[in-house]
């Protein structure tokens, strides 16, 4: 056992307890990416939705901007839900929920057309917008149940100087659930649904829609090949995932334990939060509340910081396979396989970050995240300078060195929050991370969606350009910040507090 391993003093009880960190790590991790495999499938959908019932961008952006707003603030306020019952409870209801609303989401049309009374035309069409708003606004709520339980639970069994590196790996989740989603839903929309090439209208129908929606005359003919014969296929890429959400939601309830006491261990060592008796004392628990969340700057930082991450992210994870088929002329499968190339990078940029922030810059993941940002911003320069000729292979590799970058700060976030306002507020944070971050989502995807059909998909990468260089300014504000925020929370007097029954 080395000297400098922070669980030494638990004894003879390390090995079970390290036994439980690694369950605990797994079983949230599976859990969360199938919380993202019933989330990033909408995206994979929308060009068939274009195709089937000609909705256009700024329809898909407003939709977009509704949902990443109601995540934010369900984020939030899950995080004090997450405080008062069971994490475990609250994440396995949470998925169980966003399988019920993709389900809903996949009748949709079918919906549509029984309360209008016609299955085709602008009425139908604007019914089938109004529910694919409303599911996909519940869906983002549900979904907001799923962060706050993991960063409530994990900074309870990972101890501050390796959270970096173990919470990295954990926060792949978020790219292998996604890249999941659009691989898995890639090779539905290419091989279920029906073959309706006979129908004359139908074919005229879906060309018009996609030339008003973006597609260049040059790649129309083929797209209209792949949508006419697999009509209908995007329901399945509600309908499939769901089941598997139903099953992790059964598996997160008997799989976890909210915390090392809970499965009869004793606490994680070097946590100390001093004086505080939050569990007790509600007053006690509003003054550590507000001293290491509400006037922590290193807190709000990261918390701004988030927003200017995600309009990165989203811009390209929500709108890469439409922004490939209809202004690179790749085929679905092509543009799903590159934006889950995306995903896959995100994988290993995730990895290192969390292994550079412990090893290179000692915990101190704010550094880690102002080169994460400064590189994002050159491969996205590179990419909007590349010619419409290059070939798939160069844009999926600048897509890939995007995706290497961009998740590093978009995983040390979430952690470094977690050791700044520490285990007891890791999820209060978050949720106010989540808020800024998912209205940073929600712009994205107006801001994408309005760019591209009034200026078009050059101007739209130019505009990340820049988002993604304020971020960086924003996180180096913050180079001189300390590690995590134990010392600060130890340092609270709570002389001054009531006790509850006074």
């Amino acid at each position: 056992m080395s000297k400098n391993d922070p669980y030494s003093s638990l004894g003879a009880d390390r090995k079970r307890f390290m036994s439980w960190q690694m369950r605990t790590i797994l079983v949230t991790m599976i859990g969360y990416a199938i919380f993202y495999f019933v989330r990033k499938n909408f995206s994979v959908a929308m060009p068939a939705l274009s195709a089937e019932y000609g909705i256009n961008n700024k329809s898909f952006g407003w939709i977009i901007m509704a949902g990443s707003l109601v995540y934010g603030v369900s984020r939030f306020v899950n995080g004090y839900l997450v405080d008062r019952i069971r994490a475990k409870v609250v994440m396995a209801v949470g998925l169980l929920l966003c399988a019920l609303s993709n389900f809903a989401f996949g009748f949709g049309a079918d919906l549509s057309s029984w309360l209008t009374g016609v299955s085709n035309g602008p009425r139908m069409v604007e019914m089938l917008i109004l529910i694919m708003g409303v599911t996909i606004i519940l869906n983002q709520y549900f979904q907001g149940l799923g962060y706050p339980p993991c960063a409530r639970i994990l900074p309870h069994w990972i101890h501050p100087s390796e959270l970096a590196t173990k919470m990295s790996i954990w926060n792949c989740s978020h790219s292998i659930g996604a890249a999941f989603a659009v691989v898995v839903c890639g090779y539905i929309l290419g091989h279920f649904g029906s073959d309706l090439s006979a129908d004359t209208h139908l074919r005229l129908t879906i060309s018009e829609n996609l030339l008003a929606t973006g597609t260049t005359p040059a790649d129309l003919e083929r797209n209209v090949t792949t949508f006419i014969t697999h009509v209908g296929a995007w329901k399945w890429c509600f309908w499939l995932p769901a089941c598997l959400a139903v099953a992790g939601a059964i598996g997160i309830f008997f799989g976890l334990k909210d915390d090392p006491k809970e499965a009869g261990l004793p606490d994680l060592p070097g946590t100390s939060l001093g004086n505080y008796k939050g569990a007790k004392n509600k007053a006690a628990r509003r003054k550590f509340e507000s001293v290491m969340v509400w006037r922590n700057r290193w807190v709000w930082t990261f918390c701004i910081a988030n927003l200017f991450v995600y309009v990165v992210r989203m811009g390209i994870l929500d709108w890469g396979p439409k922004f490939l088929t209809e202004s690179r002329g790749l085929s679905i499968g092509s543009a799903t396989w590159s934006v889950a190339a995306f995903e896959i990078a995100g994988v290993v940029g995730t990895l290192f970050a969390g292994w550079a922030t412990d090893k290179l810059f000692h915990g101190k993941g704010h550094r880690m995240c102002v080169f994460c940002m400064l590189g994002a911003a050159i491969f996205m320069t590179i990419f909007r300078f590349l010619p419409e000729t290059t070939s798939l292979t160069w844009t999926v590799l600048v897509l890939v060195g995007a995706g290497f970058c961009i998740y590093g700060p978009q995983a040390l976030i979430g952690i470094e929050l977690g050791n700044q306002a520490t285990k007891e507020a890791s999820a209060r944070a978050n949720g106010l991370a989540g808020i800024l971050g998912y209205l940073g989502a929600g712009l994205s995807g107006l801001l994408v969606g309005y760019v591209a059909d009034a200026a078009g998909w050059t101007m739209v990468f130019q505009s990340i350009i820049i988002v993604a260089v304020i971020g960086m300014v924003i996180l180096l504000t913050m180079w001189r910040a300390p590690r995590d925020g134990y010392e600060r929370a130890a340092s609270i007097d709570y002389s001054d507090v009531k006790s509850d029954k006074e």
